[in-house]
């Protein structure tokens, strides 16, 4: 359980820094809102790298979520009013991408620094730290995008534009969904690995979990090409599909199984996630697009949050192949239900097409 609940502080982090702050790149331009989050996530490694115990841990979090939820939506309407391709789905897949390259290369170096390097719980972080140093150095020497008029920031209560609801709603589980498998993966999946493997060695349980963010950048380079709707109707089943795989190896304690779910679990995050991100990029008006964004993060990361504490407390509570089996009946339910909205709307779409120009 104290694992979930420090993995799950950075979500509650991001569930009070988005709403109050997250028109702030609106307001002051993405290139400073990104170089401050930047900033938190390198004080969070240096929190990390020297935390004498594990109230430390806490506050890392905090400041790795508060700086997420600042830089996160930033970055994502940058690359939308940066693109310079002619794909509208560029920032998206550009996303899903930089995501996953992220989380492979961590998962793959930290449990490889954990194993064969003295101080393993130090280095990571100084890398982390170099990283964010790097980022905010090139994003000094970017162009400001200050907008030319700024209004006065105030805390904004979150909202949806009129007319864009329902495709906000699809677009936001769709990355929930991506998102609370994820917090499965990420919070239970080394314990499963200890379970069925009963290995100590953490460079090869970093390798076997990179293996999934290595299948969400893979899948995403060949994304761009598809309707953001059409994503997500194949995130959506590619996800049931991984939900079986994920039961299925953990009551039967299989190694292939979990490899199964590794693989098509990254398959069905990239979809699940570039289409809605792809979704909510196309239909959110550019003068509320960082505070929608922001909404969209802040509600799918709520569900992540409520995804890892949920299945941490049934795994100390019970165990963990209840937990895990707990976990993929709700969110195959919820499955269940985008896949209703999004045929919903298909229907409705199709009935305005088909009306004559005068009963539209």
């Amino acid at each position: 359980m104290g694992v979930t609940t420090v993995f799950a502080t950075y979500q509650l982090a991001l569930m009070v820094v988005l709403p109050l702050f997250g028109n702030l790149s609106d307001l002051f331009g993405r290139r400073r809102i990104m170089i401050t989050g930047i900033a938190l996530i390198g004080a969070s490694a240096l929190v990390f790298a020297f935390a004498p115990h594990v109230g430390f841990l806490y506050v890392g979090r905090i400041l790795q979520g508060a700086g997420a939820g600042l830089a996160m939506g930033a970055a994502t309407a940058s690359l939308i009013e940066n693109n310079t391709t002619s794909s509208p789905r560029f920032a998206s897949t550009m996303a899903t991408v930089a995501t996953s390259t992220g989380l492979t290369l961590a998962l793959f170096i930290s449990g490889f620094f954990a194993e064969y390097l003295p101080l393993p719980l130090v280095w990571s972080y100084i890398v982390l730290l170099a990283l964010a140093a790097a980022s905010i150095a090139a994003l000094l020497f970017s162009p400001d995008d200050k907008p030319a008029t700024r209004e006065r920031w105030s805390p904004q209560a979150p909202f949806v534009p009129a007319g864009i609801r329902i495709g906000f709603v699809i677009a936001t589980l769709s990355v929930a969904l991506a998102y609370c498998v994820g917090a499965i993966f990420l919070s239970l999946g080394a314990h499963m690995i200890d379970q069925f493997t009963h290995t100590e060695n953490t460079a090869i349980v970093g390798a076997l979990l990179a293996a999934s963010s290595a299948s969400i950048g893979l899948t995403g380079l060949f994304l761009a090409r598809f309707h953001a709707r059409t994503l997500i109707w194949a995130g959506t089943i590619f996800t049931l599909v991984s939900l079986g795989l994920m039961a299925a190896a953990s009551v039967l304690q299989s190694m292939p199984l979990f490899l199964g779910w590794c693989l098509i679990g990254g398959i069905a995050y990239s979809l699940a996630f570039t289409g809605g991100l792809g979704l909510i990029n196309r239909i959110a008006p550019e003068h509320h697009r960082g505070a929608t964004l922001s909404l969209l993060y802040l509600l799918a990361y709520t569900l992540q949050a409520a995804t890892a504490i949920g299945v941490g407390a049934l795994a100390t509570t019970t165990n963990l192949g209840t937990a895990v089996g707990a976990a993929a009946a709700a969110l195959g339910a919820l499955c269940v239900v985008v896949i209703t909205l999004a045929g919903m709307q298909a229907v409705t779409a199709r009935r305005i097409v088909s009306k004559p120009d005068g009963q539209k």
